[in-house]
């Protein structure tokens, strides 16, 4: 009698380490930096959706770690949210080509998804990412970023660094002139991101609340919410569940 074979059992993907920091060279900065991915805890980070993640001036990829995110996407999925991958990098100059040889928005549209995909991450798009947030300066980025990226799900910008005219942007001493900073600014291209859903979440006594206001009153987002809260962290980890909700229901359609 022949001996029997046991049928062959395929072994189930492996949950991703729920953070991972890297570095990587990035051509496009002319430097090495961070790579943050956060994978809620115990989910396989194969064909989950990939969320950017822009930080604020002065901050790093490693913003959304110290904030507690992991955790509050961990929770959030536990709720019955659909799970999703957060990928941030670190940036400069309010994610904008100031110097030609620092240009990082050609960094997150032509260097990250080759990140990515081969960390296994985004292959449904090709690495490149379906939803996008960021925070102060990053919610700028995060907006100039979905003007050239239309398909995104979603995108949230919290507590965003906009500038009501030209002297408000030249005191950040970040723009080489006015026509660079125009090219750029999202209250001056507020009907450029459409038809992306954009939710926007800004504190009262934040110093951006009245350009924040401006930006709903042109852009007419998804979701807005003005609440009680500064432009500080402690503001940030407060909004940051609602803003991982928002982005979950976008992404799990």
């Amino acid at each position: 009698m022949a001996e029997s074979i046991p049928p062959v059992v395929p072994t189930p993907p492996t949950p991703a380490d729920p953070v991972t920091v890297e570095r990587v060279w990035s051509a496009a900065r002319g430097s090495e930096l961070d790579l943050v991915l956060i994978t809620p805890d115990g989910v396989p980070a194969a064909d989950l959706p990939v969320c950017l993640a822009l930080h604020g001036r002065g901050a790093s990829a490693r913003t959304f770690v110290d904030l507690g995110l992991p955790s509050m996407l961990t929770e959030a999925v536990r709720a019955g949210m659909p799970p999703f991958t957060v990928a941030a990098v670190d940036g400069s100059n309010y994610w904008v080509a100031v110097d030609p040889a620092d240009d990082p928005q050609r960094m997150l549209t032509e260097e990250l998804p080759g990140w990515l995909s081969r960390r296994g991450l985004g292959l449904r798009t090709g690495g490149v990412p379906s939803a996008a947030m960021g925070i102060s300066m990053g919610a700028f980025g995060a907006l100039r970023y979905t003007r050239d990226h239309r398909d995104l799900r979603a995108t949230a910008a919290i507590s965003p660094a906009l500038f009501v005219g030209w002297g408000d942007a030249r005191s950040r001493k970040v723009f080489r002139d006015r026509a660079q900073w125009e090219s750029h600014e999202p209250l001056l291209h507020a009907d450029d991101t459409a038809p992306v859903p954009i939710g926007v979440w800004c504190g009262t006594q934040d110093p951006f609340a009245g350009a924040a206001r401006r930006y709903i009153q042109a852009a007419r987002p998804q979701l807005s919410r003005l609440a009680p809260g500064g432009h500080t962290d402690k503001y940030w980890k407060k909004v940051l569940p609602d803003v991982l909700r928002f982005l979950g229901d976008h992404l799990g359609q």
